[in-house]
């Protein structure tokens, strides 16, 4: 029996906290994604002992070939028949075989190479821009047009040149990447991975978090990672002097910085998921911006206009911890009387928002879930405006007038509740929170009126994506006849 392991990690969208959430001070909203990255481990004895296959069957020319050596010291080289280079795979399989060793001993870990290993790695559709794909079948940009194309499409084109839709497919892969050699390694045991904040899981955020900004080449905030591993949640990052020893060239011992009990590992990882009978819309906008360069002018002006800068990152603050929990105040409405909730979301679903308290004759029950969902939507407007006004003191566009006359667009609809440009901003995406409830009326849903703006959209190319939350905590162990397409992929190697 070949042994396989499988582990997945979900996308991110940040929806509050963009630009706070660099600074351990502050808090940032993250929801993960239904679409996932997927690791797919297993033993190969058709390849020469210490022999690493990786293989990204969605891209031209996406085979590489590693050789692990365990002494005197752990070092992954790749084959020189590789013809392109792959640097964030790389790191993962040098520091993971490199934490295993420390952890597990030399010995039990070249046991386990010595069949050789064959390593593929896939990403769910909504990773990549799938315009080009829907054109190609003659499909309308909708998401049911999107279920029809094939799970893990061919991009037909080179890992460098694929149009990334901002879900977090670096962290989400390096994140099942290292995860999965963390299980095949035997360093947790697939069971940890069941305790959704264990020592296990904490391992591999560690790992997953090291090996991410090693690559990028500094410590960034670490959301997408957390939201990889931990599923949505309130993230506060770590400091980052815990791994500012292991960014050099002479690496020291990984475990003593990476082990869960590392007291210096102050990330926060607060309880957050969206309410019930609501869904994340997300869509692709086809104009890109360059993430570094936006926050590097932001910090440039923080740094700059300190004073002004604190009052207002304080005041965003409030504003984002004040949507946090009346997100989580909805589904404890629900959770204390669903009925009235559910009849509540019905109610607000065919209305604009406008309207949403002008009914005096609603139960009283149910008027305080609707000023609850109101209030929601006062405070995403608030924070939308308070990001605005940070791009025009910085001169970032981090919401540009573009995109806000989109997003004004769709939140005047009936039954979406807030919404807003993710993350550091720029043209690259939107999120909105909109209602998703079953009703007997033949009326558009909240999900076909967005739709509809979207794809009849002309100032901007809007594409939507098919992603939702994800209720599953982060990584996970996965069974291959659970993941519709990947049998086909693994029996194709």
């Amino acid at each position: 029996m070949v042994r396989t392991t499988i582990i997945s990690a979900p996308g991110k969208v940040l929806i509050a906290g963009g630009y706070l959430v660099l600074d351990p001070a502050f808090s940032g909203v993250v929801v993960s994604t239904s679409s996932r990255f997927y690791t797919a481990i297993r033993d190969n004895s058709a390849l020469k002992p210490s022999t690493l296959r990786v293989r990204s069957p969605q891209f031209r020319n996406a085979t590489w070939s590693y050789d692990a050596a365990l002494e005197p010291s752990v070092k992954v080289e790749a084959a020189a028949e590789n013809s392109s280079k792959n640097k964030f795979v790389h790191l993962a399989l040098q520091h993971s075989i490199a934490l295993a060793a420390e952890v597990k001993g030399s010995a039990l870990v070249q046991e386990i190479l010595s069949k050789g290993l064959d390593i593929t790695i896939v990403g769910g559709n909504d990773f990549y821009s799938q315009r080009a794909k829907l054109e190609e079948l003659g499909l309308p940009r909708t998401i049911e047009s999107l279920s029809s194309i094939p799970p893990f499409c061919p991009t037909g084109v080179n890992l460098s040149d694929v149009h990334k839709t901002g879900l977090g497919s670096s962290a989400a892969l390096i994140t099942s990447l290292t995860s999965a050699l963390l299980v095949h390694l035997t360093v947790i045991t697939e069971e940890s991975l069941s305790d959704d904040v264990g020592e296990g899981r904490r391992l591999a955020h560690n790992l997953a978090q090291f090996v991410h900004c090693f690559a990028q080449g500094k410590v960034g905030s670490g959301f997408d990672v957390s939201a990889a591993v931990f599923g949505s949640h309130l993230y506060t990052r770590f400091d980052p002097g815990v791994i500012q020893g292991l960014m050099g060239d002479n690496l020291p011992k990984l475990y003593p910085v990476l082990s869960p009990s590392n007291q210096a590992w102050n990330y926060r990882i607060g309880n957050f998921k969206l309410p019930p009978y609501t869904r994340i819309m997300l869509a692709d906008v086809d104009a890109g911006s360059d993430t570094p360069s936006l926050v590097g002018k932001v910090l440039k002006w923080r740094k700059e206009h300190q004073i002004e800068a604190d009052a207002l990152w304080n005041h965003l603050d409030q504003l984002n911890q004040s949507l946090s929990r009346t997100l989580l105040e909805l589904s404890t409405l629900h959770d204390t009387d669903p009925e009235s909730y559910k009849s509540a979301v019905k109610y607000i679903s065919s209305l604009q928002a406008v309207q949403w308290d002008a009914n005096p004759s609603l139960p009283k029950e149910e008027q305080l879930v609707v000023s609850t969902f109101s209030e929601v939507r006062r405070l995403s407007e608030e924070i939308r405006a308070q990001m605005r006004r940070m791009g025009a003191l910085s001169d970032v566009p981090i919401e540009p007038k573009e995109q806000t006359k989109l997003l004004d667009t769709c939140v005047a609809l009936a039954g979406v509740i807030g919404g807003g440009v993710p993350g550091a901003g720029g043209y690259d995406a939107v999120w909105l929170l909109v209602c998703d409830v079953e009703t007997s009326k033949p009326v558009q849903t909240p999900l076909e009126l967005v739709e509809h703006v979207w794809s009849t959209y002309t100032e901007l190319s809007v594409s939507p994506l098919s992603s939702k939350e994800s209720l599953a905590k982060g990584i996970r162990l996965e069974s291959v006849d659970d993941i519709p397409g990947l049998a086909g992929i693994l029996d194709s190697a």
